[in-house]
């Protein structure tokens, strides 16, 4: 599904401006160069267009003719944690959690071609700052799907990122996830989703989740997962603000101390959100205490959105270990985001919950609207 994304500066708007001085701040999908050689008047000019989408899309093409298809687009959609409950820490240093994690409308896009060759896949995307090598959970995935199953498709991988890093929302897991998926549709589904979810935890704990339908009560260090049929309506809004600091997860970790987390049972959170919807006091965060060490600014940040939105907002939150914070119950921001200067630099998205139906990926929503300033000086600079 197309999708409608929108980069905002909260003080800069050069829309009108482009349009009026005959220029477009969107990037044409195609260049067109036209060529008018020197010939007689009688003869007509030729005009040779040159397509590079098209031309890879017949290298494509050409790679496996006996493929069900070459090409494939698919939606990575990031996710939340509704509460997110530190039960124990276990002998190997990992900690055992409780929570309801949930997809949401926000994410990636990512393309895949398949490729001629036979030893290597090759990344690419539109944001700096991504490995684009085997550290990538893009790669891992696709290495470790050829592990299990033998297949030999390698791929051209092409990732429109959307999702902020270090913002506790899942980006790179669901990229995996979405890549395990990928691989096993060019390779005729011979692995169910059952297996491509227990295969992925071993590179990566939060990426089974993506293999439920949408919502799910995750335990362990997340890989078991419960799937949870629709507890949240589809249209409940929720903005996300994530400032340009990124907290360490393992720093959040190593500052957490669990004799002052949540002594709430996590399935008495998971009954009451099924049955009343989304609370204050249904939305713990046990990581939040040490997240906001890690990152002050980020409890200050919640405590301004939470008494600036009183009203506005059903719950305010972070996901994960940090950096986001969630407002769930309107779209917008508070107006201070957009007056004070401490916040010129924060990523703003608005979201809704999504799921996804048997035997199929998720899909993009057209309505998702997101504002990074930075990216946007850049682009009209």
């Amino acid at each position: 599904m197309a999708s409608s994304h929108l980069l905002c500066n909260h003080s800069l708007f050069f829309s009108s401006a482009f349009k009026n001085c005959g220029f477009s701040n969107t990037p044409p999908s195609k260049l067109q160069f036209q060529i008018t050689p020197f010939v007689k008047a009688s003869k007509k000019q030729l005009e040779i267009v040159y397509d590079p989408d098209e031309r890879l899309n017949k290298l494509a093409d050409e790679v496996d003719k006996e493929a069900p298809f070459s090409r494939l687009t698919l939606f990575s959609p990031c996710k939340i944690n509704v509460f997110l409950r530190i039960t124990h820490k276990r002998e190997d240093g990992y900690h055992d959690l409780a929570s309801l994690f949930h997809t949401i409308s926000l994410g990636d896009v990512i393309k895949f071609s398949l490729s001629p060759s036979k030893t290597k896949d090759r990344l690419s995307t539109n944001v700096s700052g991504v490995p684009l090598d085997d550290k990538n959970l893009i790669i891992k995935a696709l290495n470790l799907y050829r592990k299990k199953t033998g297949s030999s498709n390698f791929f051209w991988v092409h990732l429109d990122k959307k999702v902020p890093t270090g913002a506790g929302l899942g980006g790179g897991s669901s990229n995996a996830a979405t890549a395990l998926w990928a691989a096993n549709q060019f390779n005729g589904s011979v692995a169910t989703e059952k297996e491509l979810q227990q295969w992925s935890s071993e590179i990566g704990s939060d990426i089974p989740f993506f293999f439920s339908h949408g919502a799910a009560y995750c335990t362990g260090r997340g890989e078991f997962v419960q799937d949870i049929s629709h507890p949240l309506p589809s249209d409940i809004p929720m903005v996300l603000i994530k400032p340009r600091e990124a907290c360490s997860t393992a720093e959040v970790y190593k500052r957490l101390r669990l004799d002052q987390t949540s002594n709430v049972d996590p399935l008495t959170l998971l009954e009451k959100i099924s049955r009343n919807g989304i609370s204050q006091d249904v939305c713990i965060n046990d990581l939040e205490p040490p997240a906001f060490e890690v990152l002050p600014s980020l409890k200050r940040l919640k405590q301004r959105v939470t008494a600036a939105g009183r009203g506005q907002y059903d719950a305010v939150f972070m996901s994960g270990s940090g950096s986001t914070i969630v407002g769930v119950g309107s779209p917008d921001p508070p107006q201070f985001v957009y007056d004070d200067d401490d916040y010129r630099e924060v990523f703003l998205s608005d979201a809704n919950f999504i799921y996804r139906e048997e035997n199929e990926w998720y899909k993009e929503l057209v309505s998702t609207t997101v504002c990074d300033p930075l990216e946007t000086a850049r682009t009209f600079e």
